[in-house]
């Protein structure tokens, strides 16, 4: 079966760091795979990414050796095994509140005897390779988004169950939940001291750690306290961000480079 890098990097005890896929299109995320991300995650729970473009996306993103991801766009177990049915080797999964939500996710990503996952990976043998049934439970790996006050209540419990790979912290669904303003990477303190504390947690519990991030700089600080899955913007806010920059340079040239006729 393929290698999964994001499992490679852990064993390793290295962080991977994450594109995030928010345009339904197969050249963009085609072309951001090209670019050296250690996984790329599409995103099905906000934004325009529907099924159907997903899968071409997949497709997109195994022409590289970056590791395809999905976010789902809720726990629910049919959309959790079509995707990985498409060939994703992780999901993410929103809003994972207590120990039976984290366990119906570990049961529906997993074949028997470990779970529930109905068997039919009909492009996932494509991109895994023939063995895909006899090795995708210990292969594909699976997140439990922690981001509400419910979920850091039930955080242990959570944590304590069998076959969950690793959590996500989205900081601003988080911040939200703690009464804070909702951000990336400057928190609030009561948010950020909720991250810290996730984080001291998974690690006792030996689950992997993740985080959504704004920039570079904070992604680094995150991976220096021990984030091993770091996510850095997305598609849509790097080419908004690299045409700002072309404009700004093009609306505001320096004197030597002549007057503004633009």
């Amino acid at each position: 079966m393929r290698e999964s890098r994001l499992r490679t990097l852990w064993k390793q005890d290295r962080a991977a760091v994450n594109g995030w896929l928010a345009i339904p299109n197969s050249f963009s995320a085609e072309t951001m795979a090209h670019q050296g991300w250690d996984s790329l995650t599409i995103d099905l729970q906000h934004g325009v990414v529907d099924y159907q473009a997903m899968v071409t996306m997949l497709q997109a993103i195994s022409t590289t050796p970056t590791v395809p991801v999905v976010r789902v766009p809720w726990l629910e177990p049919g959309i959790l095994m079509k995707a990985l049915d498409a060939g994703a080797y992780g999901v993410i999964c929103p809003m994972i509140n207590t120990r039976e939500d984290a366990q119906k996710l570990v049961a529906w990503t997993h074949y028997a005897p470990r779970g529930t996952r109905s068997f039919g990976p009909v492009r996932a043998l494509l991109y895994g390779g023939a063995d895909y049934p006899q090795h995708a439970n210990d292969t594909i790996v699976t997140f439990a988004m922690i981001e509400t006050a419910a979920a850091l209540d039930n955080l242990d419990a959570i944590l304590s169950v069998e076959g969950l790979d690793a959590i996500y912290i989205g900081p601003s669904d988080l911040s939200l939940a703690l009464g804070c303003k909702p951000t990336f990477d400057d928190l609030d303190p009561k948010a950020a001291e909720a991250v810290d504390h996730i984080l001291a947690r998974a690690k006792a519990h030996g689950v992997v750690a993740g985080i959504h991030n704004g920039a570079p700089e904070a992604a680094l600080r995150r991976i220096a306290k021990g984030f091993r899955f770091t996510t850095v913007s997305s598609d849509a806010r790097l080419i908004a961000a690299g045409a700002q920059q072309v404009l700004a340079q093009m609306r505001n040239p320096p004197a030597s480079a002549g007057s503004n006729t633009y």
